[in-house]
């Protein structure tokens, strides 16, 4: 089970979506685990993740309490992977997210050849996740679903917002700050890279696809099919 489960969206829309996580289980394989969550991360880097995460401490990007009126024009929106590296101190999901199924199934080969002993975990398309598997000669040992919103559905954001935001699972990025950032791409007061990456820092676990989202958010403000 993992919140990236409530991503929204077809298959199709998936495709720059694939995110590798690795876990251990308490009292099972969680011994030094620490340090090989560090090169679980450590490892991805090369393949030019879009993300990396922490659960316990977030994402490559983050929020501040340095802040001032003019800092969104200036702020650094830079990824700091070595921070989520180093920050990694206990027991916890470290993933990785990439915006092309080649280098999730690259990083993932390299993962077996590894061996780190972890559980490793992946989240995208069902199709996407069996590439990943059969490109690493591995195969797939389940299957997670999400059975989507059941309800009034009526009372639900626009399914471009619902893209978007859902991209946290833990709720953090609200549907209303999703449709604030499409509408001022909208209005030419932002581009789509710096929209997603304002939303990429509420994620707290650093799951959150910068690419994607911008992908998304680009096309719901110029009124193009957003699961194209």
């Amino acid at each position: 089970m993992t919140n990236t489960l409530h991503r929204y969206g077809p298959a199709e829309s998936f495709r720059d979506d694939y995110i590798v996580f690795a876990m251990c289980a308490r009292g099972k394989n969680d011994k030094n685990a620490v340090p090989k969550l560090r090169k679980f991360l450590e490892m991805a880097v090369p393949f030019k993740p879009v993300n990396l995460g922490d659960a316990i401490h977030g994402g490559a990007l983050r929020p501040s309490q340095n802040m001032n009126p003019t800092a969104h024009w200036n702020r650094d929106a830079s990824l700091d992977f070595q921070a989520v590296i180093d920050g990694v101190d206990s027991l916890t999901t470290a993933a990785a997210v990439f915006d092309n199924r080649v280098a999730a199934e690259d990083f993932v080969m390299a993962l077996k050849e590894a061996d780190l002993g972890l559980s490793i975990n992946i989240s995208t398309s069902v199709d996407g996740a069996e590439q990943c598997c059969y490109a690493a000669g591995i195969p797939r040992h389940s299957v997670g679903y999400s059975l989507g919103f059941e309800g009034k559905t009526e009372k639900l954001p626009a399914a471009d917002v619902l893209a978007v935001s859902t991209m946290c699972g833990h709720g953090m990025v609200s549907h209303s700050l999703a449709k604030k950032m499409i509408d001022w791409v909208k209005e030419g007061r932002r581009t789509p890279e710096q929209a997603a990456g304002y939303l990429t820092r509420f994620c707290s676990c650093g799951v959150f696809n910068p690419a994607r989202a911008a992908r998304l958010i680009e096309s719901a403000a110029c009124g193009k099919p957003w699961s194209e």
